[in-house]
């Protein structure tokens, strides 16, 4: 008999493979989703934003639902009209019904939320809840003459955007 070393991470790996061979096999028969679109998510200082390719498709054929933490894309690219009767040899553009539904990293006003749609892109413009957008907090260096001259001010991890600068430097 063979002693055989057990190697735990590999082990787990495997098993993830496994896990997501059914996850897949599952989403492929799913006869809902034929196919997703490519989604993109950008977070800026006052909104989130949300695009989605969607080249091909009609704009009535889209239905977007928006909550505080998700957003749902579903819809259907259709076939060309007499597509039966074309002789194609190879076709790699997906067609039929499609359903995404994308996690947000943060709460939004769902009630605000606006759509555009261009040239076979949605954009989506989510703004964030209150208490998630980033606050500027301007600090009186008056107070801060009687510290010892070795005190240093470190910048904040959050990032400070141009037009909020700007709008700092306009106001002092």
């Amino acid at each position: 008999m063979m002693i055989r070393r057990w190697q735990p991470i590999e082990a787990m790996e495997n098993l993830r493979r496994q896990i997501d061979q059914v996850f897949d096999e599952f989403r492929l028969s799913n006869e809902y989703s034929n196919w997703v679109p490519a989604v993109e998510l950008q977070d800026t200082p006052e909104n989130l934003i949300l695009r989605a390719l969607l080249p091909g498709i009609d704009r009535n054929d889209i239905d977007i639902q928006v909550t505080r933490d998700t957003v749902s894309i579903a819809g259907e690219r259709h076939y060309p009209a007499g597509a039966e009767d074309r002789g194609y040899f190879r076709s790699e553009f997906p067609y039929g019904k499609f359903h995404r539904v994308v996690s947000l990293p943060l709460p939004v006003q769902h009630e605000q939320a606006n759509a555009q749609f261009s040239n076979g892109i949605l954009t989506l413009i989510l703004p964030k809840s209150e208490e998630y957008r980033h606050r500027v907090v301007k600090i009186n260096l008056g107070e801060m003459a009687s510290a010892a001259p070795t005190t240093t001010l470190e910048a904040s991890s959050e990032s400070m955007s141009s037009e909020s600068s700007a709008a700092m430097a306009t106001a002092t």
